[in-house]
């Protein structure tokens, strides 16, 4: 399999999944400036939305948008359990989670990274983020996962999107529970093996 990905950005969350997962992968850098591989190839021509992440499979298939991607990549290696069974009441909340970070925490971190955002709508972000991180500190204040109390792709995924506050102005230093996972999250094996493919860590 190949992930399309650039550095840091959401498709970091399926590079963890893949990481996680144990599976045989190839990573190829997309630029998400210039929309193009490193050989020169128009990355339109593998995603004509001009977006990472981007996983090919072996048959030349492709998948686009990350909570899909790392539900794929999660159903082929049941046995680590890395999203509960499809059907039931566990996976439909892990799939509720990664909704939540994808449109109320991802959509709302856009307008930070465009520079041509208004003060206004930049300010309506961050305080709509601002709720969001609240909701997300009362559930970790109850487990230390954001789903059933056990790692699945959703906090995958929320550790990426957190991670971006620090460029943008948001800050998460109130929310003593999130900080708490987002170090131990950070700290598995495999999370630790993405940042460094990606070269993310100092």
């Amino acid at each position: 399999m190949k992930l399309y990905y650039s550095p840091g950005a959401c498709s970091l969350s399926p590079h963890i999944v893949l990481q996680e997962a144990g599976l045989a992968h190839e990573l190829v850098f997309a630029s998400t400036k210039t929309h193009k591989l490193q050989d020169g190839t128009d990355f339109y021509t593998i995603n004509p939305l001009g977006y990472v992440p981007v996983l090919e499979l072996d048959d030349g298939r492709r998948l686009t948008e990350g909570p899909a991607i790392v539900q794929y990549i999660a159903d082929l290696v049941p046995d680590k359990q890395l999203v509960p069974a499809a059907g039931s009441y566990e996976r439909a909340l892990v799939q509720s989670r990664l909704n939540f970070i994808g449109t109320e925490l991802h959509k709302n971190f856009g307008p930070l990274f465009t520079p041509s955002s208004s003060e206004e709508v930049k300010t309506a972000a961050k305080d709509k983020l601002m709720n969001r991180f609240q909701f997300i500190e009362g559930l970790l204040a109850k487990d230390e996962y954001i789903a059933n109390n056990q790692f699945s792709v959703a906090d995958a995924y929320l550790f990426v999107a957190a991670s971006w506050a620090k460029y943008v102005g948001v800050g998460l230093s109130a929310f003593t529970q999130l900080q708490a996972f987002s170090a131990r999250i950070g700290a598995r094996p495999a999370v630790q093996a993405a940042l460094k493919a990606e070269g993310l860590l100092k």
